[in-house]
C-alpha cells in the first residue's frame, strides 16, 4: 500500500509581512498568523496603529518589529523589506492588504480620487510584490481581491476597476514568479469593518440583499478570512498559484430564491 502523506495547513515557523496589517482584514490575518505560530510584521502608515498591533502580536507569542510603511513610496517598501530580512533573515509570506476607497458614482468621481484609489490598491500591490520578490528566494504572496471586480456595486467604479487589475496582476505574477514564489489572491465577501459601517447597516436595502444571497444571512467577520490566508501561505498550498479564492458565504453563487 502506498504511504499517505499530508502537508499540514499551518504557517508555524514562517516570517510574514502584512502590508495594511493594522486594520480590517489585514489585521485579522496578521493576528491569525501569529496565533498559528508565525513571526509577523504588520505595517501601515500610522505609527500608533503599528505599535498597537505589534503589542497584540507579541501577546500571541509572535516576534515582530514596529515598522511603518507607505505603499505609495517604493523606498519605504524597500526599507521595510531590508529591515525584516536583517532582523529575521528571510521573508516567507507577503500579504498585500492596503485599502483606500472613494465612494463616488461614475459621473462624480474626480481624477484625483481615481488616481488615489489606484495608487494604493493596484499600484501599491504591484509595487510591494515587485520589491519583495527581489528579497524572497521562495514563498507566498497573497493579494486582496474583491467581489466588486465581478459584480457591479454602485459608487465603487474606481475601487472595482483597481480590484479587477489585481485579479489580472495576480495571475500574471504567478506565472512569472513561479515556481519558487506562489502568488494568489483572496476575494472576500461583504465583511464587517470601519469601511462598511453605515453602508451595509442592518435594515438597509443593501444589507437585506446580503442577507438574501448568503447561506447564513449575514455579513462576514474579518477573522473568517484568516483560514484562507493561512492555507495559501502554508506549504499545503504548494501546488496552488494564480488562484483567486472567494470567501463570500455563497453570495456570488446565488441566482434565484426558487
Amino acid at each position: 500500500m502506498a504511504e499517505f502523506t499530508h502537508t499540514p495547513v499551518t504557517v508555524d515557523g514562517k516570517v510574514a509581512v502584512v502590508v495594511g496589517g493594522t486594520s480590517g482584514i489585514g489585521r485579522a490575518i496578521a493576528l491569525g498568523f501569529a496565533a498559528d505560530g508565525a513571526d509577523v510584521v504588520a505595517t501601515s502608515r500610522t505609527p500608533e496603529r503599528v505599535a498597537t498591533t505589534a503589542d497584540e502580536l507579541r501577546e500571541l507569542g509572535a516576534d515582530t518589529r514596529e515598522i511603518t510603511c507607505d505603499v505609495t513610496d517604493r523606498e519605504s517598501l524597500e526599507r521595510l523589506r531590508d529591515a525584516v530580512r536583517e532582523e529575521f533573515g528571510t521573508v516567507d509570506v507577503l500579504v498585500n492588504s492596503p485599502s483606500y476607497i472613494a465612494r463616488k458614482p461614475v459621473r462624480e468621481v474626480t481624477e484625483e480620487q481615481w488616481r488615489d484609489v489606484f495608487e494604493v490598491q493596484l499600484d501599491g500591490t504591484y509595487r510591494a510584490t515587485q520589491v519583495f520578490a527581489d528579497g524572497m528566494d521562495s514563498g507566498s504572496v497573497i493579494n486582496m481581491a474583491s467581489l466588486s471586480s465581478l459584480i457591479a456595486i454602485p459608487n465603487l467604479a474606481a475601487y472595482s476597476t483597481a480590484k479587477g487589475g489585481i485579479d489580472a496582476f495576480t495571475r500574471v505574477a504567478a506565472k512569472e514568479l513561479g515556481p519558487d514564489i506562489r502568488v494568489n489572491a483572496i476575494r472576500p465577501g461583504f465583511i464587517q469593518s470601519d469601511q462598511t459601517e453605515g453602508t451595509y447597516t442592518e435594515g438597509t436595502p443593501r444589507f437585506e440583499e446580503i442577507r438574501r444571497r448568503t447561506t447564513q444571512g449575514r455579513m462576514g467577520r474579518a477573522d473568517e478570512i484568516t483560514g484562507a490566508a493561512i492555507y495559501l501561505a502554508s506549504d499545503a498550498a504548494s501546488y496552488t498559484t494564480g488562484e483567486i479564492l472567494t470567501v463570500d458565504d455563497g453570495f456570488t453563487a446565488d441566482a434565484f430564491d426558487a
